[in-house]
């Protein structure tokens, strides 16, 4: 009934006897409860953050169900479980980006230990210099090649120049010698694109005073077999990990906003700096 997912692409996985979520065959994705703060954090915004949000925003967050008691895939027995959509079910061969916005990963009330631990990590990254950081991707290529994920060590050394080659290989049907971009119209671009997504969420967090969310990330995802059919498969945006996320009091969001507007800089970077051949053109 429950399965590890095949499409995660960074945080905790439920591989080697380690504990990490697990996923059915219903559209749902079944989160550990962490057993401390964090796991009491998350739980928490879960709870209550429809309630907190305006409606044309809470598409951007997976749905959420409740908490079930699962059989945890460490073999520990059950263990209570965040059950949330799972945001990968109807696509079947996904290319998917995991980006950690803020240059500050901590939270505020962080131990001087957890603060300096979480600095040095960061400063081996993009964080500090970029305001984000790719923290997992896989980008799907062809039934021959399968998939390009690089390991975590590799995305972990991104420079600004990878970030940017990153981001044209998500939109391109060839990555190789030199990705061709050809989907970045379609997939970046236009009234429903990941960039117009990402413009309605930088409005948002111009205003809102209600979350503050550290170590949050962004999962971009897109099928590239149904682009290329014509089927109208959303190209989603979605918040993810709320372990460290605190009440705003009134307060923007700097920390997040500025690493949105960094993200959204590269990624119109691909638009703007590249002759970039349609969809259409390449295939007529």
């Amino acid at each position: 009934m429950f399965k590890i997912p095949k499409h995660q692409v960074a945080g905790h996985q439920a591989i080697d006897g380690n504990l990490g979520p697990l996923v059915d065959d219903s559209g749902r994705f079944y989160k550990p409860l962490q057993d401390d703060e964090r796991g009491t954090t998350e739980l928490a915004f879960y709870q209550s953050f429809s309630s907190k949000l305006p409606h044309h925003i809470r598409g951007f967050f997976p749905v959420f169900y409740g908490t079930q008691l699962v059989e945890a895939s460490d073999g520990s027995g059950l263990h209570p479980h965040i059950v949330l959509q799972d945001i990968t079910s109807n696509h079947l061969n996904p290319s998917i980006l995991d980006v950690k916005i803020g240059s500050r990963t901590w939270y505020p009330e962080a131990s001087e230990d957890y603060i300096q631990k979480v600095l040095e990590g960061d400063r081996l990254t993009t964080t500090v210099t970029l305001g984000f950081r790719i923290s997992g991707l896989q980008i799907y290529e062809s039934k021959e090649s399968g998939y390009w994920k690089p390991a975590r060590k590799e995305v972990k050394s991104f420079s600004a120049d990878d970030v940017r080659l990153v981001l044209r290989k998500f939109v391109s049907l060839n990555l190789e010698p030199e990705p061709d971009c050809c989907f970045a119209s379609t997939i970046y671009g236009g009234c429903s694109g990941i960039l117009e997504q990402l413009l309605e969420l930088k409005a948002w967090f111009e205003d809102q005073t209600v979350y503050h969310f550290h170590s949050c990330s962004l999962l971009l995802l897109f099928d590239k077999e149904s682009v290329l059919n014509g089927r109208t498969v959303p190209f989603k945006v979605k918040l993810i990990d709320f372990a460290h996320t605190v009440e705003a009091k009134g307060v923007i969001d700097h920390n997040f906003l500025g690493g949105l507007c960094s993200f959204i800089k590269f990624v119109s970077e691909v638009l703007t700096d590249f002759k970039v051949p349609t969809i259409e053109a390449r295939f007529n």
